[in-house]
């Protein structure tokens, strides 16, 4: 299956560079909305806005990082990222030791780090794109996938522990130091970066419509311009829930906290399985069933969550939909990641990646401020409902038809006629 063959020491640098700054990230999740709770008092509004601005500031601001970006080595940019998320976290535990921390600080930090992780994910997958060979894209892909589903399982309860015995501030501190292990980590990779590709008139300097080329691309594509319109709808609307669920659970429902954090933290195996699944999906059935039947069957679990009720029952249907939903996920998301690199020419990949992840953020934002108003006036049971209702509608923006052809050669040609090297285009 070649699942469990080395990929090379540059990418093992790069996975172990990832690997840390992920379990940092999950051991401090959401602790920058308890430093401002439990820190500075802040109310529900303010810890909304937090969010909400944090991610639309950061994406606007991540603009014109891609451009940048794009005609640069890879790895001095993604070490720069890394050194600037670790200092902007460690300026909040260093202003709370002086009694100088302030909301507005907390929203530059959240502005900052969401800026930086959109240039550091646009590097790291173009960088990713030239460091193995197309055959093991997937590969890549899928261990990054299973990385993230074991950091966001073990991190949050560790976490969790880690603010109730120290405060939240001991974890944006971890987070940081992370930060600064990953950037060490980039360093090692090895050999000289190959060099960028050129822009196609050197002597042009950069214009404001180099900004929009990464959303052009995408959008003059006959497949990535569906699946962007879908993975952007249901990324967004998976985490509108998220606050909705925690308000439904810890209050109405009357679970503990670590109930809560149980019901999240165990499906995350289904992570793990999705992402050891994907490869050997794709070889059984081709790349492009795969992509449809997952990207399906990722749309059909939120409805459930609507039907949570108190008690053991309620927890165990909780964990039995969020296992569906993960596992479908972590068998999407690296056959898809692998796909969108094939089809992002050499010169505008940084472009492309960032410009999805742009819209995904700021889509994110608009759609949870949304969902937070619409439970205001419906109850958060009644505004999860209607998400997991257009969910169900998601799977029509899948390019169901120009898919088909494409997975009818790879049945009849065999895996290696639906390997990334041998269908570079769709």
């Amino acid at each position: 299956m070649g699942a469990g063959r080395s990929l090379g020491r540059g990418f093992g640098w790069l996975w172990a560079a990832y690997s840390i700054s992920a379990f940092g990230t999950w051991l401090a999740f959401d602790a920058i909305p308890m430093v401002a709770i439990l820190a500075l008092h802040a109310g529900t509004a303010e810890v909304s806005a937090l969010a909400a601005v944090g991610l639309a500031v950061g994406a606007a601001v991540a603009v014109p990082l891609g451009p940048w970006v794009e005609f640069r080595r890879k790895r001095p940019v993604m070490t720069a990222m890394d050194l600037l998320r670790c200092a902007a976290l460690l300026s909040l535990p260093a202003a709370f030791a002086l009694g100088a921390l302030t909301f507005t600080q907390l929203l530059v930090v959240s502005v900052v780090v969401a800026a930086c992780d959109i240039a550091f994910n646009a590097a790291a997958g173009a960088h990713l794109k030239g460091l193995v060979a197309p055959e093991d894209l997937l590969v890549a892909n899928a261990r990054f996938e299973s990385t993230t589903w074991t950091a966001t399982m073990v991190g949050p309860p560790l976490g969790g522990a880690a603010i109730g015995m120290f405060g939240p501030l001991v974890t944006v501190a971890a987070d940081a130091v992370s930060y600064l292990l990953s950037a060490l980590g980039v360093r090692a990779i090895g050999p000289a970066e190959p060099a960028p590709a050129r822009r196609p008139e050197p002597v042009r300097p950069a214009r404001a419509g180099d900004l929009l080329d990464g959303w052009r691309h995408v959008l003059a594509h006959p497949v990535l311009r569906p699946f962007f319109f879908n993975t952007v709808l249901v990324n967004s609307l998976i985490m509108a829930t998220v606050p909705l669920l925690a308000v439904l659970m810890l209050g109405r429902l009357g679970f503990a906290p670590w109930q809560y954090g149980l019901a999240f933290a165990v499906p995350c195996a289904g992570g793990l399985i999705g992402s050891r699944l994907a490869r050997r999906l794709v070889v059984r059935h081709g790349r492009h069933r795969v992509l449809i039947a997952s990207g399906v069957l990722r749309a059909c679990w939120v409805p459930g969550l609507a039907l949570v009720r108190p008690g053991a029952p309620g927890l165990l249907l909780v964990m039995a939909v969020e296992l569906g939903l993960i596992t479908s996920c972590a068998v999407f998301n690296p056959v898809f990641a692998t796909y969108r690199l094939e089809q992002a020419p050499a010169d505008r990949v940084v472009r492309v990646l960032s410009a999805w992840s742009i819209t995904a953020k700021a889509t994110t934002a608009l759609i949870t401020a949304l969902w937070g108003l619409l439970a205001v006036f419906t109850g958060p049971r009644t505004a999860i409902a209607l998400a997991g209702a257009l969910m169900l509608a998601t799977p029509f923006l899948l390019p169901t038809a120009a898919l088909r052809d494409g997975g009818s050669r790879a049945r009849s040609d065999g895996p290696a006629a639906d390997s990334p090297a041998a269908r570079p285009t769709c």
